[in-house]
């Protein structure tokens, strides 16, 4: 098993890194996407393919979009299989009123928060990684 399982390292090492971009979620046909896009993610769904992409693409192409939002990484390698981690970080975003849609990836998560929020959100992550006394 690759990356931490154990919450109090993954809590306590745990850096934040987020992304200049602005991204949007969008649902296409999957052979629909202009091929000079790059989606950051893309999820097979009954109803469509979702695609994570630059706001600026999905503007360029006129794509039908929801949800601007910023990407925020949890620069720690955590395992697939870590218990809580992602909900110990949405409860505390959720405690100030943010909603948050979480990837997981092999070696990271990543947060995609409200448009407006980072910064709140980037405090709040901080906070997390702060030694308890």
């Amino acid at each position: 098993m690759s990356g931490e399982t154990d919450l109090k390292t993954l809590m306590q090492t745990m850096t934040a890194r987020l992304d200049a971009s602005v991204y949007v979620f969008a649902t296409l046909v999957s052979d629909t996407i202009p091929a000079d896009i790059t989606p950051r993610m893309m999820f097979e769904e009954n109803e469509g393919t979702t695609y994570i992409l630059k706001q600026s693409d999905a503007k360029r192409h006129n794509l039908p979009h929801e949800f601007p939002c910023k990407m925020i990484t949890l620069d720690v390698h955590s395992s697939l299989e870590a218990v809580g981690f992602i909900a110990q970080i949405s409860g505390a975003l959720a405690e100030e009123g943010m909603g948050v849609n979480p990837v997981s990836g092999f070696y990271h998560d990543h947060l995609f928060v409200p448009l407006g929020k980072e910064a709140d959100a980037m405090r709040i992550l901080a906070q997390l990684s702060e030694p308890q006394i």
